[in-house]
């Protein structure tokens, strides 16, 4: 008896190469059973050998119970997929949602296609819907029944009006200089006076800034830097563009909207238009914005003032610098460059 069984088991080796004649031969090594094809093909060997020799013997022999190996041949019909772990997930739940509740979702969900949630779980607990919001979520992944979510509307910017020659448009603009870099005599004096200014002036078509420090921030400092502009820019002056601040206007001020500033009459007593930009909206005025981000990041995250003399000389080496650097936004080429090979249109 014995002997048949050794001699089958050679028989059953070479086709499965998993049987186990002695005991050396059943340390298996744990990476043959590590797919699913492996797994399969082993059960059908315990079938097979449980169809030939028994259940008893098949077990002994691969170490699985017998009411396993009953549960595989039941469910062997000859093919070794066939042996595979069917779900143990339960065809029906207690709680789960009713025939009525799932038709009140689907309805809710129809009149608000794109409902979040959260507004939709709301609306259902108005209807008498009781169950939780998670609940529900599962309910609509599983019906696909999601939000369809609609497009977010972008933000299509004006196309921007290009200048055409020097000082046709301007953009003026004040930066506060950080108190961090001030020190010793500069710093108590700032405190006293409020601190020190950057009064910025740039030229939208060439880029070329006028920079000048002062020490107070109103429509007096405003004026005199913009006279100073005018005698320093080589060519007239058309417009000025400026934010809503009270050093450049009153347009904002609920008191006196209507009293014209110094700035404004020093603009007109010269000639010159003054565009105010959408109060609020700093990037209408993009150009001196971004020059100011620049002076942070290369001027005064790396300089330190000891008075405002100081001050004074620091900013007229850093606005000679940038304007000998070039730019992208006009090839690669410096603001100099650009302003003085332009030709003269001085007025």
């Amino acid at each position: 008896m014995y002997g048949e069984e050794k001699k089958d088991s050679e028989w059953s080796e070479p086709v499965l190469g998993l049987s186990c004649p002695d005991k050396t031969e059943r340390q298996v090594s744990p990476f043959a059973m590590t797919t699913l094809t492996q797994t399969l093909k082993r059960r059908q060997a315990v079938v097979k050998y449980a169809k030939r020799y028994g259940v008893s013997k098949s077990s002994y022999r691969y170490n699985v119970s017998r009411p396993t190996i009953y549960k595989w041949m039941k469910r062997y019909d000859g093919h070794f997929a066939s042996l595979k772990d069917e779900s143990r997930r339960p065809h029906h739940h207690a709680n789960q949602h009713t025939e009525e509740e799932l038709e009140q979702i689907h309805n809710m969900r129809r009149r608000n296609p794109n409902a979040g949630i959260v507004v939709l779980w709301v609306k259902l607990r108005k209807k008498g819907y009781t169950r939780s919001i998670s609940g529900l979520l599962k309910v609509l992944k599983a019906s696909g029944q999601m939000a369809v979510k609609l497009p977010n509307p972008k933000y299509t910017p004006k196309p921007y009006e290009k200048m055409q020659y020097p000082g046709q448009r301007v953009q003026i603009d004040v930066k506060y200089v950080p108190s961090s870099c001030l020190v010793g005599a500069a710093a108590a004096e700032a405190a006293e006076t409020g601190g020190y200014f950057q009064y910025t002036f740039i030229d939208e078509y060439s880029r070329f800034r006028y920079l000048e420090a002062f020490k107070e921030h109103n429509t007096f400092s405003s004026s005199e830097f913009i006279k100073h502009c005018v005698k320093r820019f080589p060519y007239a002056i058309e417009c000025v563009q400026t934010d809503n601040g009270f050093e450049f206007t009153n347009r904002l001020n609920a008191q006196c909207s209507n009293k014209e500033t110094l700035f404004e009459r020093t603009l007109r007593e010269l000639g010159i238009r003054h565009k105010l930009i959408k109060p609020f909206t700093p990037r209408h005025n993009g150009k001196v914005e971004r020059s100011h981000r620049k002076d942070n990041e290369y001027f005064y995250a790396s300089h330190k003032f000891y008075s405002f003399e100081d001050f004074q000389k620091q900013l007229a080496v850093w606005n000679r610098k940038y304007n000998d650097f070039p730019m992208r936004p006009i090839y690669w080429r410096s603001p100099k460059e650009i302003l003085f090979s332009s030709p003269d249109c001085k007025v």
